[in-house]
């Protein structure tokens, strides 16, 4: 048997010495895994009875011969081809444990503000008693009495705002904790079908932070109490309160016309200002070629071009925003001169006081204040919708990265079949029925003119973009089963425009993983032979790498990256225009690590234009048009190359027993 790890011990009884016998009597006792694991057992033991293997343990079927905790503490076992398995990643889930922790925090944020708004009354009842009572009856106790309490509960007013603003913060962060990941990953997932833009979602989560702490959602709490200071108003007279009602509902119009003449400047505002980033982000990619070719008053007129679409826009909207805070305001200013007109009337009529009148316009003042103040920040309102619109439909339409079956480490077979691939939204062929297979260590050259379709199939290879249909596998499993982490430990990868992070040449050869040892860096480095360049470096391994890769060169760029590639020691490495800056002795040493890689039986995809590299390689592949002209071995291909042999559209049977023909190669 298998040494896996210690499975749990079955309790029922052992087998006889017949075990046809011992199925027939168990057969119906047992499910038809736990009956499967068991003869596996059996048959591991070349057929000998349990008994005559000695105390070996049944396996079975509900706890298998890995349980899920030993999995999930170090991974098949523990054994050194295993890797640590990661959870499922459900990002719709962690959509809606992030909404259902807000909505907990705004039912507490809801309470605090009922009990705010309540106590607000505070100051309007203590006028009012002070004009009613205490300067009537002149009396010091009462009037001690009465500032004693209404202090306790504008301090308790206080401290309930406090603690429902420190909530609304902390509920901020906590979106940001909950969602800040699993943006980013869905993000990274979406980026392998989309434009990139998906990253901008991170902005978007910020604006749903900026928005959980500001003044506007503060007012939208408080205009759901305001029906509680209108009554307040009706008791003191129901004329008064009329007053206020009708007022409300002018500002509530004026929110709806509000909401309808500035929903579309502030939509065409977000989107040329979208553009405008996106033109940002590219002039940033490009500098040295802005420079170098003078095209900087061209890239500032791209990018001032949508910055002055969106600021008319915005000025547009800004402006109807502005006269309906204004309308607002004067509604809100014009109701309080009626109440206390109205009141005084009322109060010379004999039918209520003056502190009546004075309380029921404070009472009013602070009804309508927060209905004004939803008004003005009806913009934020707005983009903070929009934003949360759009990380909301990035979780959710992001597939549940399930739990993969963890496999031993790859010996690095390569096989490809019928390999299909045409770009969303349009209907050109790029890989058109690709079928071809590596054998561990085998080096394969893939030559074609531009636009063959090899930087594609590079990108296919390690999984960077999905096919259309046909299999990419590695070890016969295809790469879309392979756990990620696990499949990104086991392979390694060189672009074609080559990209380093901010850091040390020590942390970009060890991928930014924090558990890289000293030991595997410079082994990666040793691989890739790139030690001696690195060792040449005024700071050597600790030389500090900026976001645009200076102060390394071309070239030297493309070697850090080869070193990185190898960091691991990966089963299947693709290298995409490796040497396209590299000079004489940079080709050299990477044909020498192409030669390491063969001898640690490293597969080793080459996508290259130049000659030099054919040299080092197993089989070469001729790409045309997106299909396969020509495949086999370095020598053979090279002899029909230089027209010695048959000509190109006849394929000989090649000797790993794939049928070549014109367009592709299938699998013999």
């Amino acid at each position: 048997m298998k040494d896996y790890a210690t499975p749990k011990t079955s309790t029922r009884g052992e087998p006889g010495e017949n075990p046809v016998e011992f199925f027939k009597t168990r057969r119906n006792g047992l499910g038809p895994l736990r009956l499967e694991r068991e003869h596996r057992v059996y048959a591991d033991a070349g057929g000998k009875s349990l008994k005559e293997i000695g105390k070996g343990p049944v396996i079975e079927g509900d706890t298998g011969p890995i349980k899920s905790r030993d999995r999930e503490a170090g991974g098949g076992g523990g054994g050194a081809n295993f890797h640590k398995r990661l959870g499922p990643e459900d990002f719709g889930k962690s959509l809606r444990q992030g909404v259902a922790a807000v909505r907990r925090n705004m039912f507490i944020v809801l309470l605090l503000t009922c009990a705010t708004n309540i106590l607000i009354l505070a100051i309007p009842i203590y006028l009012f008693q002070i004009s009613d009572r205490v300067l009537t009856s002149r009396s010091v106790d009462t009037l001690i009495m009465l500032t004693i309490v209404i202090v306790g509960a504008v301090v308790m007013q206080a401290v309930f705002d406090a603690i429902r603003r420190f909530i609304l913060m902390r509920t901020a962060v906590e979106v940001a904790v909950r969602l800040g990941a699993p943006t980013l990953s869905a993000a990274a997932h979406a980026s392998l079908h989309g434009t990139g833009r998906e990253y901008q979602t991170l902005g978007d989560l910020q604006q749903l932070r900026g928005f959980l702490t500001s003044g506007t959602l503060i007012s939208f709490l408080d205009v759901p109490f305001a029906p509680l200071f209108f009554l307040a108003i009706f008791l003191v007279h129901p004329h008064l309160g009329m007053i206020v009602t009708i007022a409300s509902l002018l500002l509530l119009v004026i929110a709806i016309c509000n909401q309808k003449i500035t929903a579309k400047p502030f939509a065409n505002a977000n989107q040329a200002q979208s553009k405008a980033n996106m033109h940002l982000d590219s002039m940033a990619r490009n500098s040295q070629i802005i420079n170098a070719l003078a095209m900087i008053p061209e890239a500032v007129m791209i990018w001032g071009r949508d910055t002055a679409t969106s600021l008319t826009e915005q000025v547009r909207a800004q402006d109807r925003n502005i006269m309906s805070a204004a309308f607002s305001r004067m509604v809100r200013l014009l109701t309080q001169i009626g109440m206390l007109g109205w009141g005084a009337w009322l109060a010379l009529a004999g039918e209520i006081t003056g502190g009546m009148v004075i309380a029921a316009s404070i009472i009013a003042g602070r009804a309508l204040a927060p209905v004004e103040g939803s008004i003005e920040g009806w913009n934020g309102f707005l983009l903070s919708r929009a934003a949360y619109d759009r990380v909301a439909k990035l979780l959710r339409s992001s597939k549940v990265q399930f739990e993969r079956l963890h496999l031993p480490r790859p010996e690095g077979r390569l096989d490809v079949e019928r390999l299909l691939y045409v770009p969303g939204g349009t209907k050109q062929v790029v890989l058109n029925g690709l079928s071809f297979s590596l054998n561990p260590g085998e080096t394969l050259g893939v030559i074609g003119n531009s636009g063959a379709g090899k930087t594609t199939l590079g990108r296919m290879l390690v999984g960077s973009i999905l096919p259309t249909s046909g299999n990419v596998r590695l070890d016969l499993m295809d790469l879309r089963n392979w756990d990620p982490r696990q499949f990104g430990e086991n392979i390694g990868y060189v672009p074609q425009d080559v990209q380093l992070f901010p850091g040390t040449i020590k942390q970009n050869i060890g991928r930014m993983r924090p558990d890289a040892t000293d030991e595997q860096i410079h082994a990666a480095a040793t691989l890739a032979d790139v030690h001696e360049m690195i060792a040449s470096l005024p700071q050597g391994y600790e030389t500090l790498v900026a976001a645009d890769g200076s102060p390394l060169s071309g070239g030297q760029k493309q070697r850090i990256a080869l070193a990185r590639a190898f960091f691991g020691n990966p089963r299947f490495v693709v290298l995409d225009e490796p040497n396209s800056n590299l000079d004489t002795s940079g080709d050299k040493a990477l044909a020498r690590a192409i030669q390491h890689a063969k001898e640690n039986k490293i597969t080793v995809v080459v996508i290259t234009q130049k000659p030099s590299l054919l040299s080092v390689v197993d089989k070469i592949m001729l790409l045309a048009d997106g299909s396969i002209s020509m495949f086999g071995e370095r020598i053979e291909v090279l002899t029909r190359l230089t027209g010695k042999k048959a000509p190109p559209n006849k394929m000989p049977q090649q000797q790993s027993g794939n049928q070549i023909s014109k367009g592709g190669v299938n699998n013999g």
